[in-house]
């Protein structure tokens, strides 16, 4: 059940499952004063939507960047992995740092009709996502329902950039470079043509919303510690879902490592089929826990 190279993700796969499961990154800028020189770099967080491939980039009207771009158009992009609820602190008890992609490019600002069409593009998805979780099975709104950790999942983090109250420029964001960041901070560059014809999985709008619900619940939490017993042979204390994709899923066990020490390490299970949506990754996840489950019965002389 380990990952190989018919079951693992491209790292452009990554990096777009990235974009669609985050809804805020860092944006850079280069400084430009009053003569028009550029200097320093200027940051800040701002939020986004991937859109046909790309990120549509809300800023602050009052924001530096604004200004910053009407004299030079470069800028770089960093985004995350959502890592909600206690999953971060496990991470950080590892040293491990964030999966995260830093893209680089030209920030082009839209007229007037092209944010009226990115505006409703954005209505369109959040009405959309939040319906699917409302009209979602037992299944999958049992795990989602876990998640506790604020606002999880891209629609309601989005939601706000609705209100009419506060004024956004919108930008389209045009990469000419993708890098692939690891947890231990090696860079990947990634082939700028795959990535820009990559789609990302259907899963990665919920995948935060999906990834907190499963550790955020005991009883979830007690079956990846199954699952790591009967998949990987594996003798696990704890154990964390890391990431969802429509192939599988990582997750961070801490498993017995030379003698009596316990250690966190990485592990990867696939699907023996694809799971193309959020009802079918939850389906897939309780039928392969309830299989896990019967074998430990089986070989305690239980079942």
């Amino acid at each position: 059940m380990k990952g190989n190279k018919s079951t693992a993700l491209t790292l452009a796969q990554k990096c777009k499952n990235i974009l669609a499961s985050n809804w805020h990154g860092n944006l850079n800028t280069i400084k430009a004063d009053s003569q028009g020189s550029k200097q320093d770099i200027y940051s800040s967080k701002v939020k986004y939507l991937l859109r046909k491939g790309k990120p549509y980039i809300w800023v602050p009207e009052k924001d530096l960047h604004n200004v910053n771009t009407i004299i030079d158009e470069r800028a770089s992009f960093a985004v995350a992995r959502p890592y909600p609820g206690p999953l971060a602190n496990v991470l950080r008890s590892m040293k491990k740092l964030p999966v995260r992609i830093a893209l680089s490019g030209e920030i082009i600002p839209l007229g007037d009709e092209k944010v009226r069409s990115a505006t409703e593009s954005l209505r369109k998805m959040v009405m959309s996502e939040q319906k699917e979780i409302i009209e979602s099975s037992y299944a999958v709104s049992g795990i989602l329902s876990s998640s506790t950790f604020g606002n999880t999942s891209r629609s309601e983090n989005l939601v706000d950039l609705l209100d009419d109250n506060e004024n956004y420029a919108v930008y389209k964001f045009n990469a000419s470079s993708c890098t692939f960041i690891d947890g231990n901070n090696g860079s990947h560059e990634v082939n700028p043509d795959e990535f820009g014809t990559t789609k990302p999985d259907r899963l990665s709008p919920f995948a935060a919303k999906l990834i907190d619900g499963i550790n955020q619940s005991e009883i979830r939490r007690r079956a990846l510690v199954v699952l790591c017993f009967a998949l990987l042979n594996e003798n696990a204390k704890d154990a964390y879902m890391l990431s969802v994709d429509h192939k599988g899923f990582d997750m961070l066990a801490k498993v017995l490592s030379g003698g009596a020490e316990y250690q966190w390490k990485e592990f990867r299970i696939t699907f023996e089929e694809e799971a193309e949506d959020v009802e079918l990754f939850c389906t897939k996840l309780v039928q392969m826990e309830e299989a896990a489950l019967d074998k430990v019965k089986s070989c305690s002389g239980l079942g």
